[in-house]
C-alpha cells in the first residue's frame, strides 16, 4: 500500500480526441461542486494531440455532416447508435462553435475547421480543458491501474502514485503508434477484468498487392472505383465506391481504406480457408452485362478510345492488354468471348492482396474492449463500478470521413458527464 498517494476525484488515461472531450465535459459538469473536483488527465506523449494534428492531411476532419451507426463496425451497432444519438453532429458543431472553432462542409460531406488547420481544433480543446482546471500531465505514462478495497483506484504513472475515485480509460487503439497509440490501454483494461476481442487489427489502411500485379505500373494514378469483397462462392459481402489510388506498393485512397477492415476481418475469420476475394470495378454503377452491351454498341470506335470516355487512358490501355485485346481493336470486331472477358476485367478485376501496411499507416483500429461490457448510457464498465471508457479503445471503428472523430466526441461527452455525475450524492444529482 502506498501512503503517499496523491488524491484525485477523476483520472483520465489518454488525452486524444475522446480523452480531451471527456475531460472538458467532466470539468464542466463538476463545476460548482465543493470542494473542487480534482481532474488529472495522463498521457505518455511529449506533445499532446498528435493524431488530431495529422488527421485530414493536417486539417482535421472533425466530423461528417451525416452520421449514423451504419458507418461503423464493431460488436454492437445498436449500442453505437445509442451513443451517437446522445451527442450527434449538431451538438458537436455547437460545441466547437462555442470554443471559437467554426466548421465548414465540403462536397464530400466532411466538416473541417474554416481555418483548414488542425491546430485550431487542438488548441481549442487544450485551452478549454485547462480553463476548467484539468491538469494535463504529460509525458506521464500510466503503467498500472488497480482497484483498492474501498472501490477507488490506484494509478501508477511516471510522475507518481495516485488514488482516484473515478477513472476513464481513453488510451486509443494501436493505429499510428508514432502518435502514442501503442495498445497499452488493452493491458490496463484486462488488468481490471475486461476482455479484448479475439482480433485487434488495422482499419482504414492501404493494401499491399503482389508485385506482379499489372496495376503496379500505374503508380500515382487516381480514379473512382467500386471495391467489392465477396466469398469464394461469389456472394457479395461489402462494397465501397470512392476515389482509388494506385501506389508503388499496392492500392490506397478512400475506397481502399473503407474496404480494408472488412477484407482483413474476412481473412482472419476464414483462418486460411476460403479467403475472401477483393475485386475492383473501374466503372462504378455498371454491371458486367451493362459493359458488355456498351461495348457491343461501340461500333467502329477503338476499344481504348471508347473506354477513355470513362476511365483514364493509361488504365484503359492496361486493362485492354490484361484482357488480351489490343487497345486499338475496333469494338464491332470484338468476338462475344472477347467482349465478355473485357467486361469482366473492367467490372471484376481481382486484386491480389498479400497484406496491408499495418498499424504504422492505419488511421483506425478494429477490435478492442467489447461494447457489451460497457453501459452505453454512461460509458461505465459493467464489471468495475467507477471505471469508464471512451474512444478507440472500445470495439468501434468507422469509415473514412470524420466518423471516428464523431465516435470520440460522442463517447467522450457521455463518459465525461457521467463520471462527474457519479461524484454527486444521489440527493443532489441534477440533469447534466
Amino acid at each position: 500500500m502506498h501512503a503517499d498517494r496523491q488524491q484525485l476525484e477523476i483520472a483520465i488515461v489518454g488525452t486524444g480526441a475522446a480523452g480531451l472531450m471527456c475531460a472538458i465535459h467532466a470539468g464542466r459538469s463538476a463545476a460548482g461542486i465543493d470542494p473542487p473536483v480534482r481532474i488529472r488527465a495522463f498521457d505518455g506523449a511529449v506533445k499532446l494531440g498528435a493524431k488530431i494534428l495529422v488527421a485530414g492531411g493536417g486539417r482535421c476532419n472533425v466530423t461528417h455532416y451525416q452520421v449514423d451507426e451504419k458507418q461503423y463496425a464493431g460488436t454492437s451497432r445498436n449500442t453505437i447508435r445509442n451513443v451517437l444519438r446522445r451527442f450527434d453532429v449538431e451538438p458537436t458543431k455547437a460545441f466547437f462553435a462555442d470554443l471559437g472553432v467554426e466548421l465548414k462542409r465540403e462536397e464530400t460531406g466532411k466538416l473541417f475547421p474554416v481555418t483548414d488547420r488542425a491546430m485550431t481544433v487542438l488548441e481549442a480543446l487544450l485551452g478549454e480543458a485547462r480553463r476548467l482546471g484539468v491538469v494535463l500531465s504529460h509525458p506521464d505514462r500510466v503503467s498500472a491501474v488497480s482497484v483498492l478495497e474501498d472501490g477507488t483506484f490506484e494509478i501508477v504513472s511516471t510522475s507518481g502514485v495516485y488514488r482516484s475515485r473515478k477513472i476513464v480509460l481513453s488510451t486509443g487503439g494501436r493505429a499510428l503508434p508514432r502518435t502514442g497509440s501503442d495498445g497499452g490501454g488493452y493491458q490496463l483494461a484486462k488488468a481490471l477484468g475486461h476482455s479484448v476481442t479475439e482480433y485487434v487489427f488495422p482499419s482504414l489502411v492501404p493494401l499491399i498487392l503482389d508485385p506482379s500485379c499489372p496495376l503496379m505500373s500505374l503508380s500515382g494514378l487516381t480514379f473512382p472505383a467500386t471495391l467489392e469483397i465477396s466469398e469464394a462462392s461469389g456472394r457479395r459481402l461489402h462494397a465501397f465506391t470512392n476515389s482509388t489510388l494506385i501506389t508503388h506498393f499496392g492500392v490506397s485512397g478512400p475506397s481502399v481504406l473503407d474496404v480494408s477492415r472488412y477484407y482483413t476481418a474476412g481473412l482472419l475469420e476464414s483462418r486460411g480457408v476460403s479467403a475472401p476475394v477483393l475485386s475492383m470495378n473501374v466503372l462504378p454503377g455498371m454491371t458486367t452485362d451493362d459493359v458488355d452491351q456498351w461495348l457491343l454498341k461501340g461500333g467502329n470506335r477503338g476499344v481504348a478510345n471508347l473506354l477513355a470516355e470513362r476511365i483514364p487512358d493509361r488504365l484503359a490501355r492496361l486493362l485492354s492488354d490484361v484482357s488480351e485485346i489490343p487497345p486499338s481493336t475496333v469494338c464491332q470486331s470484338l468476338t462475344r468471348d472477347q467482349r465478355k472477358r473485357l467486361a469482366r476485367t473492367l467490372t471484376a478485376f481481382v486484386l491480389p492482396v498479400i497484406g496491408d501496411r499495418g498499424f504504422t499507416f492505419a488511421e483506425a483500429t478494429a477490435g478492442g474492449v467489447p461494447l457489451s461490457e460497457v453501459n452505453a448510457s454512461t460509458m461505465e464498465s459493467r464489471i468495475v463500478p467507477g471505471l469508464h471508457f471512451c474512444g478507440e479503445l472500445l470495439d468501434v471503428d468507422g469509415r473514412v470521413g470524420g466518423f471516428n472523430f464523431q465516435w470520440a466526441w460522442s463517447s467522450g461527452y457521455i463518459a465525461g458527464i457521467s463520471v462527474a455525475r457519479g461524484l454527486i450524492p444521489a440527493s443532489e444529482t441534477k440533469t447534466l
